[in-house]
């Protein structure tokens, strides 16, 4: 059985919409498809030795990774570091500029925990960043260029060398995401159907 490795963004969970959205579709159409959707750590280290240690658990079958805003970013670096297939949904490419913004405390609106953003937390984040992508095959962007949280030029930029799908107008969530399920499939080589 293949595993997709679905990973959130910053104060999401795995109860956001496009994480749900493809549970649903993927349990009616690929249900040949093992999906894992952790509740990430809020603190970077965490949260990546977490998603190490699936990745390590299922890499006797075939994984692909999707990642929406931070997620993207690490879809990024483990994409590269254990040469896996990423679809990256407007992904955060400099995440550690953004989030000086959140130093301090913050409340995730869905688990509703709160927790403390420290400079160590952003210098974390920096040990994640994929200076230069090295397999550009192995990931294909997903970009919207309406996104509000995001300047989409820096992932369209950074991802040059990848396979791109850039929509005009869109949001942060990605309008219109659904539409891509079945082809997101396919690029992650997951199915034999």
């Amino acid at each position: 059985m293949s595993t997709l490795l679905y990973i959130h963004g910053f104060n999401s969970s795995p109860l956001s919409e496009k994480a749900n959205t493809l549970k649903l579709w993927l349990a009616e159409h690929h249900p040949d498809i093992k999906m894992i959707v952790p509740q990430l750590p809020n603190y970077p280290e965490p949260a990546a030795k977490m998603l190490e240690d699936i990745i390590l658990q299922h890499q006797d079958s075939p994984i692909g990774l999707v990642g929406s805003s931070l997620g993207g970013y690490f879809s990024i670096w483990f994409s590269q570091r254990f040469n896996l297939p990423a679809v990256v949904v407007n992904p955060a490419i400099r995440p550690f500029e953004l989030l000086q913004n959140f130093l301090g405390e913050n409340t995730n609106p869905y688990t509703h925990e709160t927790y403390f953003l420290e400079p160590k937390h952003i210098d974390e984040l920096k040990n994640f960043y994929c200076e230069k992508v090295k397999y550009p095959e192995l990931i294909w962007l997903l970009q919207q260029m309406g996104d509000e949280v995001l300047d989409y030029r820096q992932a369209v930029t950074h991802l040059a060398e990848c396979k791109q799908t850039v929509e005009p107008q869109g949001n942060h969530a990605f309008v219109g995401f659904e539409n891509y399920l079945p082809e997101i499939i396919r690029f992650l080589k997951l199915s034999l159907k």
